[in-house]
């Protein structure tokens, strides 16, 4: 039986954690960070990145669901200094605004 999926599924876990946006200036600078909707499993995308699964990750780019970070978003949540989940993915970086946020 192959652990391989659910051992990097608990790895991922493990490397996610709340960050305030403004840390990661130097990310979005670079035009590395992708925001994940609130709607989608963080690690499952995380996952799904990690495993090149170029079919699942092409629907939720042209769907919106995963993208680049807008400006305009990128200024308000530093504007409130907003915390988000995040999981790098070598040489991505994931993020997530969850609903409390709000």
């Amino acid at each position: 039986m192959n652990k391989e999926p659910e051992s990097l599924i608990s790895r991922l876990n493990l490397e996610t954690a709340q960050i305030p946006w403004r840390d990661l200036q130097t990310f979005f600078a670079a035009g590395m960070v992708l925001s994940v909707s609130e709607d989608l499993d963080l690690l499952h995308v995380a996952e799904q990145l990690a495993a090149d699964n170029a079919p699942v990750f092409q629907e939720w780019l042209s769907s919106g669901k995963v993208g680049k970070v807008e400006d305009s978003q990128a200024m308000e949540w530093f504007d409130r200094d907003t915390l988000l989940w995040a999981v790098v993915i070598k040489p991505w970086v994931l993020v997530q605004q969850r609903k409390q946020e709000n």
